[in-house]
């Protein structure tokens, strides 16, 4: 019977999947904790990757009671110009402790960093990424996660594909028995994601748009958490020092570091997340590709038709 029903999840999932998005849904703040007990994986190539895209989504669901964690599948050894910033040792230990940085400040529980190289993961073998995500995903009984998407088109960071493409296989294969049986030995028991937030670099098929109004200010300090690598960062603070050098100052910048980089990263680092909520009727929001758990026919026909047995 379980695998009956786990069947039918698996065509409705399938078929989420095939079909295009045709309309939007405007996902608003829930009060108290409606999905108090469910587990939610924000996963990541690059520790900005979240903060930029989904930072607002992470930290409302968490607020309405997910257990969050933290999954980086590079190590940004080569994210920081070494000119710059220093030896790619360096990169790694800072881009590591901004990684940290980001998830205490989403409310994320764990970091799980899978360290591969950056800019290298299309030369790793996928099979093996994915069997440690299942590993994850069964470990920490994940029912949703947040991503890129493996469907999105004109992407040309190898690390963004690889990792979607290696999530999406292995929200799947986690749940089903025979796979790695080795887990249930340990007493690691199968366990399918269900629901799937994805976000594009060049999105095409959105359904979703969250309203993340109410978390603008999480999302700022998540990006201003990147002081090594993210395009926010510290990078209000040197505009203002260095219109101070010609005598010049932006009344929007203030007049302190912080101030800056706040007000920076709000104006210009996440205008779009501005743009696509006026789009909307709503402050600021975040848009996906979502592929929930729906309703299976066979649990529907079961509800409507099951008799006792006497």
């Amino acid at each position: 019977m379980a695998n009956l029903l786990a069947g039918g999840a698996a065509l409705r999932s399938s078929a989420a999947a095939a079909e295009p998005a045709t309309s939007v849904v405007i996902e608003r703040p829930q009060p108290g904790q409606p999905h108090a007990g469910k587990v939610l994986a924000a996963i990541q190539p690059h520790v900005d990757d979240i903060p930029l895209s989904a930072a607002g989504t992470v930290a409302k669901l968490i607020q309405e009671g997910y257990t969050g964690h933290l999954i980086r599948t590079t190590n940004d050894d080569m994210g920081d110009p070494p000119g710059e910033h220093g030896a790619i040792g360096e990169n790694v230990l800072r881009n590591e402790r901004d990684n940290q940085e980001v998830a205490r400040i989403l409310g994320l529980k764990r970091v799980f960093d899978l360290n591969y190289s950056n800019h290298l993961m299309d030369g790793e073998s996928r099979v093996e990424i994915r069997a440690r995500l299942i590993f994850l995903f069964r470990l920490l009984k994940v029912d949703t996660v947040i991503c890129y998407d493996p469907w999105g088109h004109y992407e040309e960071n190898p690390d963004h594909y690889v990792t979607a493409q290696c999530v999406e296989a292995a929200c799947w294969i986690a749940g089903r028995e025979l796979d790695y049986p080795e887990h249930l030995a340990a007493g690691i028991q199968p366990h399918a994601v269900q629901e799937k937030y994805y976000h594009a670099r060049f999105p095409e098929h959105i359904n979703r748009v969250v309203d993340i109004s109410a978390f603008m200010d999480k999302k700022v300090e998540a990006n201003r958490a990147n002081r090594a690598k993210g395009p926010a960062g510290s990078n209000g603070s040197r505009l203002r020092a260095a219109l101070a050098k010609r005598n010049l100052r932006l009344p929007l910048l203030g007049d302190d570091d912080v101030t800056a980089e706040r007000n920076y990263i709000r104006e210009f680092v996440l205008a779009r997340d501005r743009t696509l909520g006026r789009k909307y009727g709503l402050e600021y929001a975040e848009q996906f590709h979502y592929i929930g758990p729906g309703s299976s026919r066979i649990e529907e026909y079961i509800k409507q038709n099951a008799r006792p047995l006497r």
